[in-house]
């Protein structure tokens, strides 16, 4: 038996801006994203020779150390200085791999909630974001998980509370053969739309300032319909990728879609539901059109939270 179970949810964005490129040459982000109820079960189990032994029920899936799960293990023994501390780790897949719904990063971000309490460690919430931080642009906001604004790379967290905020169920769409590379989409990004780029730091918090404002928080905080979502990634990948073309249109025929996007570099597509109610009847209604076209399907709620322990697994 595990010691420890740790729910690791996927993400998606409700708004993905691409303001410019930063000095370090990442691109400089304004995003919204939102935790899902769909996720990956770790668990963790100490053992005493200082081994990191990481199994998964996903054969295509490296357990070697390129795992963003034994990275972050790795980094947290080194951030309290303690080598000899060891773990068997087990994954339970769920979240569709290379899917834009930040599925590795959410499982490196439950390694280190995970652990340190494993390891008795205690450390602060602001350690562990700044661990995350290093493994991985999503993985701080996976961390935190609910509906969050996200700057920089992705790292620099605004949470957004409302009492009213929707409870809306997510269809999630995804051609199991197809994926699309997040250095790809980001590249294609700067040679299509580099014209737009902003490159000053006073242009970059006036679009921050603006989402911050507009019409999609509005809309969260209930004061106003949801306006169209916006993907600065899906506006490349659509015209290039023939899965992400047939799968948007098709969920735009989905009735009673709120909203329709891909996540973020993709090839995941989703529609937004009042409910589950009416998520689960257009899934009914594209049953056919999505099996036809190849796709898998899922519906699930958005979530209020990120990486949680699993209390009743434990």
């Amino acid at each position: 038996m595990a010691d420890l179970h740790v729910q690791a949810p996927a993400k998606i964005n409700l708004h993905l801006e691409v303001l410019g490129l930063r000095p370090d040459g990442f691109h400089e982000l304004a995003m919204v994203m939102q935790s899902l109820e769909l996720a990956d079960e770790l668990a963790l189990s100490a053992r005493a020779d200082g081994l990191l032994h990481l199994v998964c029920d996903q054969p295509s899936l490296p357990t070697d150390g390129s795992n963003l799960i034994l990275r972050a293990a790795e980094a947290l023994r080194h951030r309290v200085q303690q080598p000899e501390l060891g773990a068997d780790l087990a994954l339970v897949k769920r979240i569709p791999v290379g899917a834009g719904l930040a599925g590795g990063s959410s499982d490196a971000a439950a390694t280190l909630l995970g652990l340190n309490q494993l390891w008795d460690l205690a450390l602060a919430d602001d350690d562990l974001h700044a661990l995350a931080e290093e493994l991985g642009s999503d993985v701080p906001f996976c961390l935190a998980g609910g509906i969050q604004l996200c700057f920089g790379r992705g790292e620099r967290l605004e949470p957004f509370s409302s009492a009213a905020c929707p409870n809306w169920t997510v269809l999630l769409i995804k051609d199991p053969t197809a994926s699309v590379s997040t250095p790809w989409a980001y590249g294609r990004c700067r040679e299509l739309r580099s014209d737009f780029y902003l490159e000053r730091e006073v242009d970059f918090e006036e679009r921050r300032q603006s989402l911050r404002q507009g019409p999609l928080l509005a809309a969260l905080a209930g004061q106003r319909p949801l306006p169209p979502l916006r993907n600065d990634l899906q506006a490349v990948v659509e015209p290039e990728q023939a899965s992400v073309r047939q799968g948007l249109a098709l969920l735009r025929q989905a009735e009673g879609a709120l909203g329709v996007a891909m996540s973020g570099s993709g090839p995941s597509l989703y529609a937004l539901f009042a409910d589950p109610a009416a998520a689960e009847a257009a899934r009914a209604q594209l049953a056919g059109a999505l099996q036809a076209e190849g796709f898998e399907s899922w519906c699930c709620r958005c979530s209020s939270m990120g990486v949680r322990l699993d209390r009743d697994a434990a």
